[in-house]
Parts: C-alpha cells; structure tokens; sequence
C-alpha cells in the first residue's frame, strides 16, 4: 500500500497539477488560433508575465495572504490576471493589429510572435534579474499530509496548497468559459467569428471587440497558469522556455481550435511527462521475491532531463494515429 500511495503523490497529483498548468495555457493558445488564426508562440512568455506581476503585487502587500489565511499570490492573482490581460490586449495593439490590417500572411504573425517573445524575454531579465526568486515572503507553502484510515499505509498522501488552489481554479475557470461561450452573446459571436470571419463581420459583429475579448481571456488564463506554476515550485525568467512546447502540444494533440480537446490535451501531456519519469521499479518491490530476475534502482522510461521530449513523442503519435487531434481540430 506504502507503494501505492507513492504512486499517486508522484504520478496522480503530480499529472494533474502539470497536466492543470498546461491545459490553462493551451486553452489561451487555442482561442488565439480560433480567432486570429496564427500561432501564438509568445503566450508561454505571457504566463511568465503574469507570474512577475503576482510576484510584484506580493511584494508591495505582502501582508494580505496571512490576513484572509492564503498565499498572498493567490490573492493578488485577480490584479495580476487584469495587468496581463491589459498588456496582451496593447501587444496586440500594437504589433499584431497593424499586420491583420495590411492582410499579411498568418506565417508573417507567426514571426512577430517570436519577436514578441524575445522582447518579453528581455524585458523581464532586464527588471527582474536572471534568478530564481520565491512567491512566498511574509508567508510559506503549507503541505498537507493526509494519513489513510485503518492504518492501510504509513506514508501519507501529500498535497500543498498551490496544487489545491489550481485545481480549485481550473474547475471554476472551464465552467465559467463554457457558460461565457454557449450562453453569452459575446461568446457566441467568438464562435461565430472562429467559424467564419467574414460571414461574421458581414452579419454585424464587432470583430475588435472580440479580438480584444479572446486576448483578456488569454491573458487572465495565462497568468493564473504561471502564477500558480511559481507558487508550487519558483518563480524563474526562463519559465517560459519550459512550458512553451508542452502546451503548445497539448492545443495540437487536443484538436487545434477546440478549447475542450486544449484541456484533455494538456493532461494527455500532463500524466505522459509523469509516468515517463516515474521509477516503476518502487511498484515491483513487492513481488520481487517472485520474479526470476533483478529489479533495477531505476526502471523509469526516460530520465527527468529528458522529459522534454515525451510531450513531441505523444504529439507525433497522435498526429499519426488521429491528424486532427482527439477532438478532431473542431473549432470552439
């Protein structure tokens, strides 16, 4: 049982943490590509973004968390969810509206994303440092370890409050976003304007206002991803650089253009990464006195430095077995 439970702190817990992380920041890449149609490779560097300004709030009013009884992070995520939602909408502004209004092709945004990503890049190097820096000042990471009745096994279930919060968060944000898309006039005309843009400009909707709207979901998304990210392991600059493949995986093996098929796809990606690296040789232990042969100190499938590369290897498989994704790239 000792066995079991090491199986789910480590492959259960954890995939659905990552799996939550990458499932909020594919959601945003998706709605991007619904609405605008190219490939936004500097939303990873948005979720950092919106992880330094919680990290900037926390700083001023470090206070407040121990006041209400949670991380200050968390209780400033609001703010930093509205300060990044404001800055995507003016990158938007000015760099990508200027190109849709000279009718340049989706490849040439595609390019003006990875500007933007460097200048992101730099920007946060250039007033936040290079280093690792901690979202917990006047208060610290609570970790819950739940013991198991009738004493099934002495080593307890471990959950922290950033893994609790999340998932808490996720659940609220999917049922607020499928409610805002069925059943608000706004969120019908973004499915209207992914399913046709010029049927839907041609019918009246104001397709401004849904750009800007499908950059403040994006945003708020993004920094509630990275902000809650930091808050369970550090805040780091090249925060990006880590969550931008594995994302961007999950939108394409979900369905490119679906934001359900972005959430199955992030914790597709999610549990793929944690079981690639789990020891599996900890679940044998129990029968090796069984077995005709030697069970290995570590029988993972891959090393934890090169885990990068699970969410390619599930991408290509899918893109083989399923080309349009799980969902089968239907649009919202």
């Amino acid at each position: 049982m000792n066995e079991l439970v090491f199986f789910v702190n480590n492959v259960v817990v954890s995939g659905l943490t990552i799996g939550s992380i990458y499932a909020l920041g594919a959601v945003g890449i998706t709605l991007i590509f619904s609405i605008l149609r190219f490939a936004h490779f500097a939303h990873a560097d948005l979720m950092t973004l919106g992880a330094f300004f919680a990290f900037f709030l926390t700083s001023l009013f470090p206070a407040v968390g121990p006041a209400v009884g949670l991380p200050t992070a968390f209780v400033m995520l609001p703010l930093a969810m509205a300060l990044t939602a404001v800055s995507a909408v003016y990158i938007d502004k000015a760099f990508y509206r200027p190109l849709r209004s000279h009718g340049v092709k989706p490849i040439v945004l595609v390019m003006a994303s990875l500007g933007v990503t460097l200048m992101l890049q730099g920007l946060i190097r250039m007033f936040m440092g290079t280093g690792a820096r901690s979202l917990y000042i006047d208060d610290r990471k609570e970790i819950y370890r739940i013991e198991l009745p009738f004493d099934l096994a002495s080593r307890p279930l471990v959950l922290t409050d950033p893994q609790i919060l999340l998932l808490l968060f996720l659940v609220v944000a999917v049922i607020a976003l499928h409610l805002f898309l069925t059943r608000s006039r706004l969120g019908k005309a973004m499915r209207a304007m992914s399913d046709n843009p010029d049927l839907a400009r041609v019918s009246g909707i104001n397709t401004d206002t849904v750009v800007k709207v499908t950059w403040v979901i994006a945003g708020c998304l993004a920094a509630a991803a990275g902000t809650l990210l930091s808050l369970d392991v550090s805040l780091k600059p090249d925060l990006s650089f880590h969550l931008l493949l594995p994302i961007f995986a999950a939108a394409i093996v979900g369905g490119v253009g679906h934001p359900y098929g972005a959430l199955a796809g992030g914790f597709v990606i999610g549990f793929a990464e944690t079981l690639s690296v789990f020891n599996w040789s900890v679940l044998l232990r129990p029968v090796r006195d069984y077995l005709w042969f030697d069970i290995p100190a570590n029988l993972s499938f891959v090393s934890s430095e090169y885990k990068i590369t699970v969410p390619f290897f599930i991408l290509l498989a899918i893109l083989v077995w399923r080309p349009t994704g799980l969902f089968k790239g239907k649009v919202l």
